[in-house]
């Protein structure tokens, strides 16, 4: 079976979050189980790095009709992990940030782009797997161009929704100008919604198969509170519809063989290991140096999906307990501004990082206690399961994928690797908390037994690789 997957940032060429991790790990996953797998990225000269840069191979170029503009692609590719890379290149549109000017222009030269590169090629695709709204006009296009091509009329799209709030919404006028659809994609049960073109809905609609990543998130964006004013076309094609949770790339993360932290430790040594790794980053970041002190992490986006209101309402109400509490990452000044404010009050308590590190993040899973991840809405989630095998207990808001994949501890059945809450309530989720933290100051013995449990989880792509292989066995009658 071929399969090729296409996607706007893939680690390790280039990421923003959770959609480049999946797309570095799945296809190599896949391509273990005997498929013949390609993945599809663009070619960003400023963020890839100069070593995968050196080691591509120049095959040629091609030039890309996008309405009336006539644009150069390159197309180089690179051979990793028995899969094969495609990197599309064009200085105008990929010459800059991961997202940047301009977004739907540029990708939806990038989805042209892709079903050129088949033909380009004349490669032969079972399956094309498009991701996010970045790609969402790839199904749309294979329908509106190219499925008289005897090369083209065979394949069978599958589209994975990583987050429903980005749905590449933009007007009639301007993607009629970048895509020369014909007029019959711009009415009725195509492209329009809500009095504009919505590149996702198109995607639901002319795939052969859509996919969540989680089983949970699959059943909420049905109902009105998650289905960001979607839920028509949900419901109308449940049918396709399918959860299937992410997993995580142990190759990448796991605190065995991480040379990212100040010492590897395992399930056995977790104790030791964790301490020393603590101390050594309240050395890094200047926070008082106590192996004994709770740590919780947070490794976040900093908008209002991840809960951070919730935070906002009782910060000082957390901090109150003994311990430390260490922020990493970027978004919205006003939550950015907060975190530097209580950092200010607190300098003993809380270290806040507004920016990102690719280092400082594993630090942070192999020094901390716990990881918070409150989210309002949350499609999987990778924090809570990397949170896991590094032995530090999530405590999460029960939705998507955090209830997936995060069983609070039950002090009657002994079952559990993690706490949760259900109501999004700053004062649940402080309940949840402060019951986190007295599990590690008062019943250390069974903190440390859910810890050990939280680690053996296999949360691996193992088992979710192989329900996205039977899906797509099922699409080309591979399993009959």
């Amino acid at each position: 079976m071929n399969i090729m997957y296409l996607s706007a940032e893939v680690e390790p060429f280039a990421k923003s979050g959770g959609l480049g991790d999946v797309l570095g790990a799945l296809p190599k996953a896949v391509a273990r189980q005997g498929a013949n797998v390609s993945v599809v990225m663009p070619k960003y000269t400023r963020l890839i790095d100069a070593g995968y840069q050196e080691a591509m191979n120049y095959i040629g170029y091609m030039y890309v009709d996008l309405s009336w503009r006539h644009q150069y692609c390159g197309v180089f590719t690179l051979e990793k992990d028995n899969v094969t890379y495609y990197f599309l290149d064009n200085e105008f549109y990929f010459g800059g940030d991961l997202y940047c000017f301009a977004d739907t222009e540029r990708f939806a030269f990038f989805s042209k782009a892709c079903l050129d590169l088949i033909g380009y090629l004349n490669k032969k695709v079972d399956i094309l797997h498009c991701n996010d709204w970045s790609t969402a006009l790839v199904p749309v296009m294979l329908d509106a161009f190219y499925k008289q091509n005897k090369l083209y009329s065979d394949i069978k799209t599958v589209y994975t929704i990583h987050n429903l709030r980005y749905q590449g919404k933009t007007s009639a006028e301007n993607l009629m100008d970048l895509t020369a659809l014909p007029q019959r994609y711009f009415y009725g049960n195509a492209l329009e919604h809500g009095g504009c073109m919505n590149m996702m809905k198109g995607a639901i609609v002319y795939s052969d198969a859509v996919t969540t990543v989680s089983e949970t998130y699959a059943r909420e964006i049905r109902t009105d509170s998650f289905s960001e004013c979607l839920g028509d076309v949900i419901n109308q094609y449940s049918y396709k519809i399918t959860g299937i949770v992410n997993g995580v790339d142990y190759n990448t993360y796991n605190p065995a063989k991480d040379k990212l932290i100040y010492r590897t430790y395992s399930s056995v040594t977790a104790t030791e290991g964790k301490k020393f790794n603590k101390t050594e980053l309240q050395k890094q970041l200047g926070l008082p140096v106590r192996e004994d002190v709770a740590m919780i992490g947070l490794i976040s986006r900093l908008v209002d999906q991840k809960g951070l209101d919730l935070i906002a309402a009782v910060m000082n109400d957390i901090l109150q307990n003994d311990v430390q509490f260490v922020v990493l990452g970027t978004g919205e000044s006003r939550y950015e501004e907060m975190f530097r404010y209580f950092a200010s009050v607190y300098p003993q308590k809380l270290s806040a990082n507004i920016y990102f590190s690719n280092q400082l993040a594993h630090r942070i899973y192999a020094a901390s206690d716990f990881v918070l991840v409150p989210s309002l809405f949350e499609p999987c989630g990778l924090t809570q399961l990397i949170g896991l095998k590094y032995g530090s207990l999530p405590i999460v808001r029960e939705t998507g994928g955090l209830k997936d994949t995060v069983l609070s501890y039950n002090e009657y059945t002994g079952k559990g690797n993690g706490f949760s809450f259900a109501q999004y309530n700053a004062h649940d989720m402080l309940y949840t908390i402060n019951r986190a933290l007295s599990y590690k100051y008062e019943h250390n013995d069974i903190y440390c037994k859910i810890q050990r449990r939280g680690m053996r989880c296999d949360y691996s792509w193992k088992e979710s690789s192989k329900k996205y292989m039977a899906l797509y066995k099922s699409l080309t009658g591979a399993d009959s």
